[in-house]
């Protein structure tokens, strides 16, 4: 039989972790990173709005918790209550009864804001009793339109007044009476909480006094000990009380002990009105607060919100060209984030432009080998003599190293800048790179190629000689450029002829050309030389170059924030007023290396 009390567990799921990257793995569960990712809200605008209010509200805490207002509040009320309590322990002296057995002073008599005087030894004799019927008259004129309660207790503890049961004309008793309980209300209740817990003293609680316990108090038993004390207290509704407790004297004789209070809340109720102050500050700042955020958000929030709805449009490839919002007018950082995201997307289209016309490029040069391989192919079979099938032999020799060429060049053209990115760019000196350049191809050199110079002109006087010639670059790339050039000029120069490859130092920039005795190029295509695929060379040539040197030269150069252009050599002006051309002339400048460079500046 099964047992339903208790249902298996479900295994809890695993949180999704990435492995090869431990820093972006999720805090651990139930931690305080975790709560604070969990509640956080998504929207920028309500975060922006709860850190100020979190920020404001423990401002706004510390002050109503820390404040010393109560506490100032509370001294300033036992000053005052002890300024009146020696007045009125005074006047109550004033009006004690001599019992001498046949005298009765009228204590209407006394002057009680004199101090007494002493009378003579025999009057030291005599004893002073507190007479409630006395006294009573002068605490009601002194304590009328107070809040103040006054308690007088004789030597032995006991209660002898109280000012608030007090007899009247008619014998009509006047007492205070007690203050009705308002009707239940839950936010009162909340609140009282609240307030109960933030601002709960630490004071004991007040027990009343009886008829006879007086002298179990330690202020009654301090004041008829001739000391003036003061303390606080809460009542039964955990409200402030002040207790005054001075000595009632006659004649350095303690009579009994006044004892002063304040009325349970009366020191409450001005702390919460000050409390009610702050907390209508606060709301009011808080509310300025959230408009201030609001506005803030706004300037934050919807230009981000703009520019990832074109991030994820760009993305998706909804539109073929998504035009990302221009904020550069801000001069902030959403003026750069939206400029660098502006530039991002621009690259990003050119590079899909520059991949779209690679690819048909490509996918042209390499069906005009393939179909002369087919044709070569398919006529193979039909052939009928030794000469033509030798004849066809060749064309697909031919054409099969002209698509080995054309791919290979294909290849490293379409990884030329994953490697420029990657690799790491050093000093080179570029008198010591083609002179190894240069000699390498005289010593490989075939009889019907031309042979290669190289000139270094002399540094100038103002630049350092062992760092006049050096650049930052890629050795094998910037060599890479070097041998393609020097390719280009040996198939168009004939045997017998000279190259001349000239260094030197112009400004700040490195220059090295490459010169050779060929036919020149037309005007129309000194620009067109750097396309891909294309040739224009003389017969008997064709199928030998794929077209892609000059094109990859040139990205090299460009990676290397260097120039690289193409110009013919002129020769004197002849008889028609034409100057001849003798040669073409590539030029090639990249910055130098500065003065100041070291491993460290790099960046």
């Amino acid at each position: 039989m099964l047992d339903k009390t208790k249902e298996p567990e479900a295994p809890e799921l695993a949180e999704p972790e990435d492995a090869d990257d431990p820093g972006d793995a999720p805090p651990p569960r139930h931690s305080l990173l975790w709560w604070v990712h969990r509640l956080a809200p998504a929207r920028l605008t309500s975060r922006i709005v709860l850190l100020n209010l979190a920020g404001l509200a423990i401002l706004v805490t510390g002050i109503l918790y820390f404040n010393q207002f109560r506490e100032g509040l509370i001294e300033a009320r036992v000053q005052s209550l002890t300024t009146q309590a020696h007045i009125i322990a005074a006047a109550v002296a004033g009006s004690a009864t001599a019992d001498t057995g046949s005298i009765v002073i009228d204590p209407d008599l006394l002057d009680t804001e004199q101090e007494a005087v002493p009378p003579d030894e025999s009057a030291s004799n005599f004893d002073f009793p507190i007479n409630p019927e006395t006294v009573a008259p002068v605490l009601r004129r002194l304590l009328t339109n107070t809040t103040v309660r006054a308690r007088i207790i004789d030597p032995q503890g006991n209660l002898v007044v109280d000012s608030r049961f007090l007899y009247g004309r008619g014998d009509i008793i006047q007492s205070d009476l007690a203050r009705p309980e308002p009707a239940p209300n839950p936010i009162i209740g909340w609140w009282r909480r609240i307030n109960d817990w933030l601002f709960a003293s630490t004071y004991p609680l007040q027990k009343e006094y009886g008829i006879d316990n007086g002298r179990e108090f330690p202020e009654v038993a301090a004041a008829l000990n001739g000391a003036s004390v003061s303390v606080v207290r809460v009542d039964e509704r955990r409200e402030i009380i002040v207790l005054v407790s001075v000595p009632v004297q006659r004649f350095r004789a303690v009579l009994g002990a006044l004892v002063l209070s304040t009325t349970g809340g009366e020191i409450d109720t001005r702390l919460a009105g000050e409390r009610r102050i702050v907390l209508m500050t606060f709301g009011f700042v808080a509310l300025v607060a959230v408009l201030l955020s609001v506005l803030l958000a706004g300037t934050i929030a919807e230009p981000i919100r703009r520019l990832s709805a074109a991030a994820e449009r760009v993305r998706r490839g909804i539109d073929k060209r998504v035009e990302i919002p221009d904020f550069t007018a801000r001069r902030d950082e959403i003026g750069h984030l939206s400029g660098s995201l502006r530039d991002m997307t621009g690259a990003l289209y050119n590079r899909i432009d520059a991949i779209e016309a690679f690819a048909a490029d490509v996918s042209h040069e390499l069906k005009n080998p393939l179909t002369s391989l087919r044709s070569a192919v398919e006529t193979l079979l039909f052939v009928k003599t030794e000469e033509q099938r030798a004849r066809l032999i060749a064309i697909v020799k031919h054409d099969v190293r002209r698509l080995d060429r054309l791919i290979t060049d294909i290849s490293d053209a379409s990884r030329i800048d994953a490697e420029l990115a990657r690799a790491e760019t050093a000093p080179i000196d570029m008198t010591k790179l083609l002179a190894a350049i240069v000699s390498l191809a005289n010593e490989t050199r075939k009889e019907d190629q031309a042979e290669i110079t190289l000139d270094v002109h002399r540094a100038p006087a103002s630049v350092d000689p062992v760092r006049a010639y050096m650049v930052l670059a890629h050795d094998s790339r910037l060599g890479q450029v070097v041998r393609n050039l020097l390719d280009n000029a040996r198939s168009f120069t004939a045997p017998g002829s000279k190259i001349h490859v000239r260094v030197r130092r112009a400004a700040k920039e490195v220059e090295f050309r490459v010169e050779d005795a060929g036919p020149g190029i037309r005007p129309d295509n000194l620009d067109r030389v750097f396309e891909r695929f294309y040739t224009d060379r003389p017969e008997g040539s064709f199928g030998k170059n794929s077209g892609l040197g000059l094109s990859i030269s040139k990205q090299i150069i460009d990676a290397h924030k260097g120039r690289i252009w193409a110009e013919n050599r002129l020769g004197k002006v002849g008889p028609d007023g034409e100057r001849a051309i003798l040669g073409a002339r590539f030029v090639v400048r990249i910055p130098a290396v500065e003065d100041d460079w070291s491993p460290q500046n790099k960046a």
